[in-house]
């Protein structure tokens, strides 16, 4: 007798998710409780349905004919007006069809809450890392002038076409790979990287996923754990600054170069004034003749300017104290770093990303020659 009980007591718990599934497909109350009805008696009258399903007589032909609209039933002729239930593959396919479009619809909902910004605008915690890296994806698709990358060669792949993108867009691409001893991974070759960075560095530890674009975007998230995953976007130049000094001084400045596009002589062009002043501050203290082409705007001005001339020196820390040529280190760069450049008409302080003393923030520069006193024109 227990056994019996369970047994009816689990037909009427299907019955009931029967019922609760029908209701959330959109039939309606009186339909749901006449196709179970049918289901259960097979073939009827329209009557029986009636008295079954608990459904006014005067109801029950338009609830059976909206559920033969739908596709539940089909109704017929024999003496009076019957009902079956039609063969079900169209139910099924309808049903599957709503399933499926609830499931995205929830993963859609699922995706802009994790999308959501927390503190504002400029400071947004996101709790997927693929999310950052889909906004880094974005970011370098619609960069102008520089990306500065720290990633994996797994995560390099992913963003390959974007890069790719931005490359053949004359933006300056430059990649510190980096990876796990535990976990190694195969470096893309030179044939990856030839149409998609500028220049490639190999750390061979683990570091955390960081995309700067253009001076005014920062994607970061920390090397994977098994918990605790999150990502960071800051739309903010002072923070990427930051982000810009940690990028220098440990993903890039003491890594081993794996690939360049640079070729050593002029022209060479730079986004960066640190790395112009390394490479030309010992030519300079020769005795070389250094003409530039500089590209950038006026402190706190958006208005773009272009100056050529005469490179006549640098300035930067200690710089009064050097003797002969040398190449500053980049903690001797760490604070002013200044080119002076003498034009036609003028002399300019030339000055790098958040520029504060100089005349000119300058976003590219370009070395067209370098000559030595007596040899005409030389290699740097």
């Amino acid at each position: 007798m227990l056994f019996e009980r369970r047994k009816d007591t689990e037909i009427t718990m299907e019955t009931e998710k029967l019922r609760k599934g029908l209701s959330e497909a959109g039939l309606s109350k009186y339909q749901v409780n006449a196709y179970v009805t049918i289901l259960e008696l097979g073939t009827t009258q329209a009557t029986t349905v009636a008295e079954k399903a608990d459904i006014p007589r005067s109801r029950v032909y338009d609830v059976l004919r909206d559920l033969e609209d739908e596709g539940y039933v089909e109704t017929f002729k024999q003496d009076s007006l019957s009902v079956r239930a039609r063969e079900p593959s169209e139910v099924f396919s309808k049903l599957r069809s709503r399933a499926n479009l609830l499931s995205e619809t929830a993963a859609e909902i699922q995706d802009r809450w994790e999308q959501t910004s927390v503190g504002g605008h400029r400071i947004s915690v996101f709790k997927r890392v693929d999310t950052v890296v889909k906004r880094a994806e974005e970011a370098i698709r619609n960069a102008t002038n520089q990306v500065q990358l720290s990633l994996t060669p797994t995560q390099f792949e992913r963003l390959s076409p974007a890069l790719r993108e931005a490359y053949a867009d004359e933006v300056f691409v430059s990649v510190s790979f980096n990876e796990s001893p535990h976990h190694p991974e195969e470096l893309p070759p030179d044939s990856a990287l030839a149409d998609t960075v500028t220049e490639a560095r190999h750390r061979n530890l683990p570091a955390p996923f960081l995309v700067l674009v253009d001076r005014d975007l920062t994607c970061y998230a920390p090397h994977e754990r098994p918990i605790d995953q999150y990502g960071v976007v800051f739309e903010d130049p002072m923070l990427t600054y930051v982000f810009h000094w940690y990028f220098e001084a440990a993903l890039w400045e003491s890594w081993p170069v794996l690939f360049t596009k640079r070729s050593g002589s002029p022209p060479e062009e730079y986004v960066s004034i640190r790395s112009c002043i390394r490479d030309i501050a010992p030519v300079l203290g020769e005795g070389a003749r250094i003409t530039a082409s500089i590209r950038g705007s006026k402190p706190g001005q958006r208005r773009e300017v272009t100056l050529e001339g005469e490179v006549v020196d640098v300035l930067f820390a200690s710089a009064s104290d050097r003797s002969g040529p040398s190449t500053p280190t980049l903690s001797m760069l760490a604070g002013q770093a200044t080119i002076v450049l003498e034009t036609d008409d003028s002399e300019y302080g030339i000055g790098g990303w958040g520029a504060l003393l100089e005349d000119i923030e300058a976003k590219r520069i370009v070395i067209e020659s370098v000559r030595f006193p007596d040899e005409g024109e030389s290699q740097r």
